[in-house]
């Protein structure tokens, strides 16, 4: 029993994770709304370039917690090494610290109109190439956990396969938008459009990845039993 919920615990950390970087997502798309309204443009630019690297910085802090609390138990020794890369995840990490930096100092009032376009850009690339890392989570708890799969692993399995194509569809979408606002075409307009894109993106990643987890957290009792027998 204390077992499961040491297990349970250490779970539900990265589902945590996934919250807060929902909610991260929603304060920069709401930011961003307020700048293309008007108000402030560069200052609500900033902050949300701000925010959104925080909640990179969260989502990819959450999936290695995730990976590594699977990782550490027995029956990792026959996961296949390709459903365990991290590249992806440590590019998101140092784009979501140097996001934070740019956003920084473009509220600084230092060239904003070329950062934080920049950060967008690095930002979308990040979604790019991290696009996948949910969907391996899922498959790699799979590994982990066969068997029987709930009515709440299947809604995570349709959150997780739908969040990769958006999330890669939206990562191009953003750095397009950026290379468009760093030219010099209506930098404050595409920028803001940008971040607005990348703020729903990482809500909907966020999501599926509290969704996962947790799904896998609240598997029936008896599935649990089962699989620490087997053990």
């Amino acid at each position: 029993m204390n077992a499961v919920t040491v297990e349970s615990s250490s779970a539900q950390t990265p589902a945590y994770g996934g919250l807060i970087d929902a909610i991260g997502g929603i304060a920069a798309g709401v930011l961003a709304i307020v700048g293309l309204t008007g108000f402030d443009p560069e200052g609500m630019a900033g902050i949300a370039t701000i925010v959104l690297g925080a909640a990179l910085l969260i989502q990819a802090g959450a999936i290695l917690s995730e990976y590594t609390r699977i990782l550490y138990q027995p029956e990792a020794m026959s996961v296949p090494t390709t459903l365990t890369s991290g590249d992806s995840l440590g590019a998101m990490l140092m784009v979501g610290a140097s996001g934070i930096v740019l956003g920084v100092l473009a509220l600084l009032g230092m060239a904003s109109a070329i950062l934080t376009p920049i950060a967008v850009i690095a930002y979308g690339s990040a979604l790019v190439l991290g696009s996948g890392a949910v969907r391996q989570l899922y498959v790699l708890r799979g590994e982990m956990a066969p068997g029987m799969r709930s009515g709440q692993e299947f809604l995570a399995r349709q959150m997780v396969s739908g969040s990769v194509g958006i999330q890669l569809m939206c990562g191009l979408s953003a750095v397009v938008l950026g290379i468009l606002a760093v030219a010099g075409h209506n930098s404050r307009v595409l920028t803001l459009a940008a971040l607005l894109v990348l703020g729903v993106t990482v809500l909907l990643t966020g999501t599926a990845l509290g969704t996962l987890v947790m799904s896998f957290v609240r598997r029936p009792q008896g599935l649990q039993s089962t699989a620490r027998r087997t053990t």
